[in-house]
């Protein structure tokens, strides 16, 4: 008897691991023969290259006695206290000429005190202007012959992960550091509002190299190459069954679209490649606020077979590198 339950038992897993089996391979070969497709249109293209590093002072210098051999006569300033460019700082007994601020700024440090001797050259305060800030990210060395200065960035910032913040780049290293093969050269950028930002916060910059307003965009892998020429496969009637390869020349790309300068126009229907399982696909792509191409909910479904990947208007789209 108990041989016989023990057959039952085996047949009836061997079943139902053969149902499991039968029934992913047919929805795996469903899918993969279902066609995507992709509307070509317009928007604008932003091409971006991100960089991280951390909030740094512009103005952050030791303030020193320029005469020898004098003394102290008074401080005039304590730790902590805002003080103006030329504000008088300290005063010497012989009523040489005082110490004076060399910037806007905070007194940070008092190194001397009232009847102290001091010697030209020695340190005697320190001054750090917390209103006036910038950021310098490293930058790969392939990416770096795209950043000029004046560039607009967009600043995200750790400690204030719902707030955006804007720059500009006013330096790009002439000498790199190289580090496990890799070169990478710093970028400074001077932050236009810092509002509540403190010197060592971290910050991750995007520094927008390139853009093209009214572009046509496919995505990127709706681009093939043969010989040496790109291509589409462009969608000849309303059930998806006739095709046709249409010679296309591309202009600006970033990792997710590229712009059409020639080949196709804006309106018609592209095949995409073929993925490999159903479901769905995650797009890096990130869209940036007031219509990036309808917005995540307007792109459709990119790994859905049968599904048009409609961008619904114009947007931006933005990256954090491209060519």
């Amino acid at each position: 008897m108990k041989k016989w339950i023990l057959i039952a038992v085996g047949v009836l897993v061997v079943g139902f691991v053969g149902y499991q089996w039968y029934s992913s391979k047919t929805s795996t070969q469903q899918a993969s023969a279902e066609v995507r497709t992709a509307t070509v249109q317009k928007g604008t293209l932003e091409v971006k290259i991100s960089g991280s590093g951390t909030v740094q002072a512009i103005t952050s210098e030791d303030i020193k006695s320029t005469i020898d051999t004098n003394q102290i006569d008074e401080v005039l300033v304590t730790v902590g206290e805002e003080v103006k460019k030329g504000a008088v700082l300290m005063t010497y007994i012989d009523g040489s000429d005082p110490v004076i601020a060399p910037a806007d700024g905070v007194i940070t440090t008092i190194a001397v005190q009232n009847g102290e001797r001091v010697n030209n050259g020695q340190v005697v305060a320190h001054l750090t202007n917390y209103k006036d800030l910038q950021t310098v990210v490293q930058i790969d060395e392939l990416d770096i012959p795209k950043i000029k200065n004046g560039q607009t960035v967009s600043l995200k910032v750790n400690a204030y992960p719902d707030e955006s913040f804007t720059g500009k780049v006013t330096a790009v290293a002439e000498e790199g550091s190289s580090a496990n093969g890799v070169s990478t050269f710093d970028v400074t950028i001077h932050i236009d509002k810092p509002d509540n930002l403190k010197v060592g916060m971290s910050a991750e910059a995007s520094i927008l190299t390139a853009s093209k307003e009214n572009a046509l965009l496919v995505p990127l892998d709706a681009v093939y190459t043969r010989n040496n020429q790109k291509y589409v496969i462009e969608l000849t009637d309303s059930q998806n069954s006739g095709t046709e390869q249409k010679i296309v020349k591309t202009g600006l790309a970033n990792e997710d679209y590229v712009e059409i300068t020639e080949g196709i126009a804006e309106g018609q229907t592209i095949q995409l490649p073929q993925l490999a399982v159903g479901g769905s696909s995650t797009n890096s792509n990130r869209m940036m606020q007031g219509g990036g191409f309808g917005g995540m909910g307007g792109m459709g479904n990119m790994g859905g077979g049968g599904m048009n990947r409609n961008w619904g208007g114009q947007g931006k789209v933005e990256v954090r590198s491209g060519n």
